[in-house]
This record gives C-alpha cells, structure tokens and sequence, in this order.
C-alpha cells in the first residue's frame, strides 16, 4: 500500500470516529423556576460520577435571573448517568449560605426533585440516563 493510500485510509477512518463520536453526545437545557426573586445568580451544575456530586461538577454555570427564572445549556454531553444540583445565590456571594448546623438559607433544587433526609440529596434520588437531547425543569 503507498504512503497516499495510508493516509487516505487513516482520514476516512478519523472521519467515521468522529462522526460516531459526535452523534453520541446531546444536549441538555436546565431550566429553574420559582426563584423568590431576581436578585444574585443561579448556580447550576452537572455531575457524572457519584462520588462526585454535590462537590465538583461534570460542568456548571452561574446564570442571571430573569422572571424569577433561568435556563442554561450544555453542549456535548456524552451518553451516560447524571445528576444536577442547583441553588440561588440570592444575596451573591458565591456560596450556598447554611445556619449554624449547615441547613441551607438559601433555595435549592436537584433533579427528580430529589430531597434530602437529614442530609443532601442522594445520587440514586437524583440521578437520570442521558441518551437523547433533554431538558430538565427544577423548581425551587
């Protein structure tokens, strides 16, 4: 086999890679609603390994409110499980505010709707399987 022949092979076997590659990833749009008011940002995040949620995201964002509302979107996620956790910053500092015993002061949402028992919510509550396009709604 000559060198043009190797290389034209190698292109056309890239090419069907990442088009495979490209047709197994999806989007998701996460919409909050019901926030209390416009004010501070929404922290949205999305996780994918258990072991991870509620402490570092797969991706996140931090989101405007606007008609106590807002959506974001994630581009090339690859088929698989996840979860989100969302909250609002209302008073924006960049943190979720808890009292004295890590109660959270301000509101917050998970997928499924998943709540916690004294406690986070837990992966398996608000875990789901992305295998298409998706959106998600969170109230909080």
């Amino acid at each position: 086999m000559n060198a043009l022949a190797k290389l034209t092979t190698i292109l056309i076997i890239c090419f069907f890679c990442f088009s495979t590659e490209a047709q197994n990833n999806f989007t998701i749009t996460i919409s909050v609603d019901e926030a209390t008011s416009n004010e501070g940002k929404m922290f949205i995040a999305l996780y994918n390994i258990e072991t991870n949620f509620l402490k570092k995201p797969y991706k996140n964002s931090i989101s405007v409110i606007e008609n106590n509302s807002s959506t974001v979107v994630f581009n090339n996620i690859p088929q698989g499980t996840y979860a989100i956790s969302v909250f609002h910053d209302e008073n924006d500092n960049g943190i979720m505010d808890t009292n004295f015993m890590h109660i959270p002061k301000e509101a917050y949402g998970c997928s499924n709707d998943a709540k916690g028992f004294m406690g986070p919510p837990k992966w398996s509550d608000a875990k789901f399987q992305m295998k298409e396009n998706k959106t998600v709604n969170i109230s909080i």
